[in-house]
C-alpha cells in the first residue's frame, strides 16, 4: 500500500528474468493504473494484483506483458456467489483469480474443463489471528489438491485488520499436489519462484514495510 509504487517499479526493474509478478489485494489506486500497465509494457512482465478504483472499492487485475487489461472486475461481496469471469487466457496460459476472502469460493467458481495452470490469490491486510492463518493455507491447500494446479498467494501488511490493532502478513504457494512450495508468515521480503522447478528465491534487499 504505497503512494507511488515504490517496491513495484524496484521489483520489475530489478528482475528481468521474472515473467510474472504477483501483488496484494488493493495496492495501488486508479490513477496508478496507466504506469502500472507501461511498466509492465516495457519490462515485457504479467501484473497480477487488485487496485482501488475512484470509489476506493477494491477491483481484481491482470495485465499481461503487452500492457493489455486481461480482467479488471469488482471484488465479490461475501454473501454473493463468486463473481465470473474467474479465469482468463493469455498466450496459450489459462490463469485462475480469487480476491482476498474469495478463496473459500474457489472450489466453486473455479470450475473450469479447461485446464489452469496457475490460480492468483491477492490478499488484503493479512491475517488477524493465527487461526486464520492456518484456516486461509488450508483452503489454498484444498484447491491445489482437488482442481490439480498451482496456487500463489500474497498480502501486504501495512496496516491493522479491521482496527484490531495488528495484522499477520502472508505468502504462499502450493503445487499441484498440495504440497507447500513455500509458506511465509510475517515476513515481507519479494521472493521468486521458479513454478516448473518449485524452486524459491528470496531477495534480500527487499524494500521495508512501511
Amino acid at each position: 500500500m504505497e503512494q507511488h509504487l515504490e517496491q513495484f517499479i524496484q521489483d520489475i526493474k530489478a528482475n528481468p528474468t521474472v515473467d510474472l509478478i504477483l501483488y496484494p489485494e488493493g495496492y495501488c489506486q486508479v490513477t496508478h493504473l496507466d504506469e502500472v500497465k507501461q511498466l509492465a509494457k516495457r519490462f515485457q512482465k504479467s501484473v497480477v494484483m487488485g487496485y482501488r478504483n475512484e470509489q476506493n472499492v477494491d477491483r481484481a487485475l491482470i495485465i499481461n506483458k503487452r500492457g493489455e487489461t486481461l480482467l479488471d472486475r469488482a471484488k465479490t461481496p461475501e454473501t454473493m456467489p463468486l463473481f465470473m469471469p474467474s479465469t482468463i487466457e493469455d498466450d496459450g496460459h489459462r490463469y485462475g483469480y480469487v480476491l482476498c476472502r474469495e478463496i473459500f469460493m474457489g472450489l466453486d467458481g473455479l470450475k473450469s474443463e479447461e485446464d489452469i495452470q496457475l490460480i492468483f490469490n491477492p490478499i488484503g491486510v493479512g491475517m488477524f489471528s493465527e487461526e486464520q492463518y492456518a484456516d486461509w493455507s488450508d483452503e489454498a491447500k484444498k484447491i491445489a489438491m482437488q482442481q490439480r494446479f498451482i496456487i500463489l498467494g500474497t498480502s501486504h501488511a501495512d496496516r491493522s485488520y479491521r482496527n484490531c490493532g495488528f495484522s499477520i502478513p502472508m505468502a504462499y504457494c502450493f503445487d499441484k499436489t498440495g504440497e507447500p512450495v513455500f509458506l511465509s508468515k510475517n515476513d515481507t521480503r519479494t521472493r521468486i519462484v521458479d513454478t516448473e522447478a518449485k524452486t524459491v528465491v528470496v531477495l534480500e534487499d527487499s524494500l521495508p514495510c512501511h
